[in-house]
C-alpha cells in the first residue's frame, strides 16, 4: 500500500508569488518614485533639490529652475523700476536737452512724456537717434521717431508678461496703478534677471570708473555725483571736500542757485558747464581746465 509523502518545508517566495519583506520595501520605493506626483510647489522643489543633492542637476541649473518657479508667482509691482527712478524724455525737449540725459543713463529705451510723467506718449529707442549723425538736427521732431508704449497693470504676472514680451517683440512696458497713474517701468531684462541672476554688460563693468570721461584734449564729461576726492585724484587738483562730498554740491554752492542747462561757473582752475539738470539737482557737467595766467615778475 502506497503512502503519501508530506514535507514541513515552508513554501518559497517563488511558489507563493509574494515578495520577501526586503524586496517589498525596495519595490515600494521604486513604484513610489514613478507614481507619486508633487502636490505643491514646495514638494516639487524638494524633488529638484534631491536631484541636485544626487548630482543629477548642478547648482546653476537648480538656481535657474527656482528662479523660473518664482517668476510664475510674482507680479510686476515686485520688480518694476519705480517712477521716482525712471529716466524719461519730454516730448518738448530738443536733442541738445535730452542727449546728455541719454548719454549719462546708458539705457537703450526711454519713456517719452507730454505735460507730466503720467502723460506717456511713447518709447524712444536710442538706436533710432543714430540717423541724426548723418542727417543733422535741422527739422528734427522727436514725435516722428517714438514708438507706441505698452501699458500694463501692476498686478500682471511676470510669466505672462515675459510671454508677451517674446510674442510681441517689445522689451519695455510702462506700469500703471489702479487709478491710471504711472507707477514705473519694467523691461524684459528685469524679468530674466529674476530667473538667471544679475545680467551685466560691458557698460556695467565700467560703471565704477564712469564718473569722469575724457572726450577731448581739454574736455571732460563729469557726473555731478563724482566724489570730490576722486575728482581731485583724477585731475591732480585740490578742490575742497570739507563742506560737500560730491562735485555737484560744490558747483551748486558756486552758482548760489539750482542752475539750468548751459550755465557756466569757474571753480579753482576749472570751468564747469551744466549739461543736464532737473528741478531738483545737477546731473551732468562738462569740465575744462583753465590755463593759468603767468605771474608777473616783480
Amino acid at each position: 500500500m502506497a503512502t503519501s509523502m508530506t514535507t514541513d518545508e515552508p513554501p518559497s517566495s517563488q511558489s507563493s508569488g509574494k515578495p520577501r519583506s526586503g524586496e517589498k520595501n525596495w519595490l515600494e520605493k521604486l513604484f513610489g518614485a514613478f507614481s507619486a506626483e508633487p502636490k505643491s510647489r514646495d514638494e516639487l522643489l524638494d524633488i529638484i533639490k534631491d536631484a541636485a543633492d544626487n548630482k543629477l542637476v548642478d547648482a546653476e541649473a537648480l538656481s535657474i529652475i527656482e528662479g523660473a518657479l518664482d517668476v510664475s508667482s510674482q507680479q510686476v509691482r515686485e520688480i518694476m523700476i519705480p517712477r521716482s527712478q525712471m529716466v524719461v524724455v519730454s516730448l518738448q525737449d530738443t536733442p541738445e536737452e535730452f542727449l546728455p540725459k541719454i548719454i549719462e543713463s546708458g539705457h537703450s529705451r526711454f519713456p517719452v512724456i507730454g505735460e507730466s510723467i503720467d502723460d506717456i506718449r511713447g518709447i524712444l529707442l536710442a538706436k533710432d537717434l543714430l540717423p541724426l549723425i548723418l542727417k543733422g538736427l535741422e527739422g528734427f521732431e522727436l514725435e516722428s521717431i517714438i514708438r507706441p508704449a505698452n501699458i500694463i497693470p501692476e498686478s500682471k504676472r511676470l510669466n505672462i508678461l515675459l510671454r508677451e514680451f517674446r510674442e510681441n517683440r517689445y522689451h519695455m512696458a510702462v506700469v500703471i496703478d489702479e487709478y491710471g497713474g504711472v507707477s514705473g517701468v519694467v523691461t524684459i531684462e528685469d524679468i530674466l534677471e529674476e530667473i538667471v541672476g544679475e545680467i551685466e554688460d560691458e557698460t556695467d563693468e565700467e560703471e565704477a570708473d564712469s564718473f569722469i570721461r575724457k572726450v577731448g584734449d581739454n574736455d571732460f564729461i563729469v557726473k555731478a555725483l563724482t566724489p570730490i576726492e576722486e575728482f581731485n585724484e583724477y585731475f591732480e587738483s585740490e578742490l575742497s571736500d570739507e563742506e560737500f562730498d560730491t562735485v555737484g554740491g560744490l558747483i551748486m554752492q558756486s552758482f548760489g542757485h539750482l542752475p539750468s542747462r548751459d550755465e557756466v561757473t569757474d571753480l579753482g582752475h576749472f570751468r564747469f558747464r551744466v549739461l543736464y539738470a532737473d528741478n531738483r539737482q545737477i546731473h551732468l557737467l562738462r569740465v575744462s581746465r583753465q590755463r593759468r595766467q603767468p605771474r608777473e615778475e616783480e
